[in-house]
């Protein structure tokens, strides 16, 4: 378990007759490396060794459990060099800490599946039933999802692993956050029973993780549902990897060596041929780039199907006579059709789904006169308005950087004292809807208070994107403000992370044929709001990708990020060999908001960058591999300078 690059392979010891029994492939030991004693993992055993020189001996054998199965080693190494990282690094978020006490209780009896698991609801899809038939055969299907809006994922989810477990084999799902973990293991537990189940999460104390990953690596438990570290859960006989929502970025390792959990997974079903399913509301280009190359199949249902169930959507001004109608929609950020839409939702005893990009009053200020943005004098970081007892609901502007309240601002281009939102956050929506309809229940949901459910019944519930509670039945209406504060960022996915939260919101909503109604605050002329009318997620993913292989960006070409001062980016540039067809774009800022995860040797601020390396598709593995020997090259030579990789990151610039 060293960090280092240029230590990151196997090293050959002597053990000692008294360890004999105890030193096992997979067990955690303890070595003597360079004078001091570290911790690592027995990788096999053999009668010789082919180093020349003198071998030393095993310090101790820490456990004799073999908490390092051979599937996960070759997992880790794949991991490893797909990312251009250390296994060291990749173990650490593999395998949890153990705990000695945990690993000393007897195991429970493993349990049975034999329970009757009912999967009609997957013959709405197109080839559903067979997709079924051959995880339960265990012929290893790999299938790309699209869920209907307002179809029950968790319990899908519930049945496949229900059907891997009576199979006798073993089920590994993995979503997003801990909201969509508590839904679907609850979901398993219904069908399978506590014993087979069990779910992991970081939230939870290091004993609990630690027993219940030693439940999920005996084999007591079969179905482990999880958050993005569960994929390498070290399940016997492993039958179907399931992913929720890809294109979430929590599913994104922001620890090196960096990997997405969906890469993790297509890497882990390639090597065992177990079953993955990728399922969503909507869909990635990653997802589609699978699809297109015939490596996964569509798992879609027909058009009819999604027309029942899909909700009513309307846009801004999306005929003349809405906008003969409604003349300021476009200004509005509550329009006309927005109010009648929830006015009639709460009028039938239904809820109403207010969904916002920000959370807080006020997040963000600019000059009301030049509308430049409104920046702290002490750290030059972003002002905001925060809520507060008395008549307006505010407080003084205060920075979010710093905390330092300034009550006297003044712009730094025009002078001007005058202040206005730039953008509008879910305090201050909340405010602003109890008002607009009095008498009717405001609920809010995000930032430290994320509500998993809501009782249903006629109410407002404003929530942030991503912590949009489920009401039972479905909401009446759901109201999509600020599309544009989505749509304008800077960013390679703004359109598809757009659609994804729109989707997921709009999934919670009624069919249209029970009066279910989505309004999007955007332009209806735009093609990611067209895909919303439509319920087309797989249309708007593939225009995407078309659009990315013109311009040859991720996923139809590799990108590595090198991020550090320019002399560390340099010189691990220069230790590299690089492919042929390797492409040096650069050098950049790095994206707003990130930093080097490093300490005291950091470059100053004004001196960190960002170079760009583009392969091709087929180059990708050489890539890694070059800017992993770089960095081993780097480490050995002690070159000053941290220098980061990141191979195929979400945020290139």
């Amino acid at each position: 378990m060293l960090p280092l690059p240029h230590l990151d392979r196997e090293f050959d010891y002597l053990i000692p007759r008294e360890l004999d029994e105890q030193a096992r492939p997979g067990v955690r030991v303890r070595v003597r490396f360079a004078g001091r004693l570290v911790d690592g993992f027995l990788l096999g055993r053999a009668a010789t060794s082919d180093h020349p020189g003198k071998l030393g001996f095993l310090e101790r054998v820490v456990s004799g459990e073999p908490v390092l199965t051979s599937e996960i080693a070759s997992l880790v190494d794949a991991v490893a060099a797909r990312y251009a990282g250390t296994r060291a690094d990749v173990l650490r978020l593999a395998i949890p800490p153990r705990h000695a006490r945990v690993e000393a209780e007897s195991p429970p009896a493993p349990a049975v599946a034999d329970a009757e698991v009912d999967t009609a609801a997957w013959a709405a899809y197109r080839y559903g039933d067979s997709f079924v038939s051959a995880v339960s055969a265990g012929r290893g299907p790999r299938a790309v999802w699209q869920a209907l809006p307002g179809d029950d994922w968790p319990s899908r989810l519930a049945e496949l692993a229900a059907v891997t477990a009576r199979a006798g084999r073993s089920a590994v799902l993995v979503v997003p956050d801990q909201k969509d973990l508590d839904r679907v293991a609850a979901a398993c537990v219904d069908l399978l029973g506590d014993d087979l189940v069990v779910p992991l999460a970081a939230g939870l104390g290091p004993a609990m993780r630690y027993r219940r990953w030693l439940a999920a690596l005996r084999g007591t438990a079969k179905v482990v549902v999880g958050t993005r570290s569960a994929v390498f859960a070290p399940v016997p006989d492993i039958g179907l990897i399931a992913l929720w929502d890809d294109g979430d970025d929590l599913h994104a390792e922001p620890r090196a060596p960096y990997p997405h959990a969906r890469e993790v997974a297509l890497l882990r079903a390639h090597a065992s041929g177990c079953a993955v399913l990728l399922g969503a509301h909507s869909r990635t280009v990653e997802a589609q780039a699978l699809v297109d190359s015939g490596w996964a199949n569509d798992l879609v249902a027909d058009r009819p199907v999604v027309r029942a169930r899909a909700p009513k959507v309307t846009a801004l001004a999306d005929s003349d006579h809405a906008l003969a109608r409604d003349p300021g929609a476009r200004a509005a950020r509550l329009p006309a059709i927005a109010f009648a839409a929830a006015r009639e939702a709460l009028a039938a005893g239904a809820g109403v789904l207010v969904q916002v990009p920000r959370r807080g009053y006020v997040p963000s200020l600019a000059c009301g006169k030049c509308r430049a943005p409104a920046r702290c004098r002490r750290c030059n970081g972003p002002l905001a308005l925060p809520s507060a007892a008395g008549p307006d609901g505010a407080g003084t502007p205060s920075c979010r950087w710093c905390g330092v309240a300034d009550a006297t601002h003044r712009c730094g281009v025009c002078g001007s004292r005058q202040l206005r939102a730039v953008v509008v956050g879910a305090g201050r929506t909340a405010e602003e809807l109890g008002r607009a309809f009095p008498g009717v229940p405001v609920r809010t949901s995000g930032g430290a208070e994320v509500l998993k459910s809501v009782k249903p019944g006629a109410a407002l519930v404003v929530s942030t994107v991503g912590a949009e509670p489920v009401m039972p039945g479905g909401y009446g209406a759901a109201l999509l403000l600020d599309g544009w504060a989505l749509l304008g960022r800077a960013d390679l996915r703004a359109e598809e992370e757009t659609l994804r939260r729109w989707m997921t919101a709009g999934a919670l909503v009624r069919t249209a044929g029970d009066g279910g109604r989505v309004v999007v605050v955007a332009d209806s002329s735009l093609p990611v709001v067209q895909a919303l009318v439509r319920w087309d997620p797989v249309g708007a993913a593939q225009s995407q990708l078309a659009q990315r292989a013109e311009v040859r960006f991720p996923p139809t070409v590799h990108m590595a990020a090198v991020d550090g001062g320019h002399a560390a980016i340099e010189s691990l540039l220069a230790a590299a060999q690089l492919p042929d067809a390797v492409e040096v774009l650069g050098p950049v800022p790095l994206p707003p908001g990130e930093r080097l995860p490093f300490g005291g040797d950091d470059p100053e601020p004004d001196e960190v960058e960002r170079m760009l390396l583009r392969v091709p598709r087929g180059a990708g593995a050489s890539l890694a591999r070059a800017l992993r020997d770089a960095q081993a090259i780097r480490g050995a030579r002690r070159e000053s300078g941290p220098a980061r990789v990141q191979v195929d990151p979400l945020r290139i610039g």
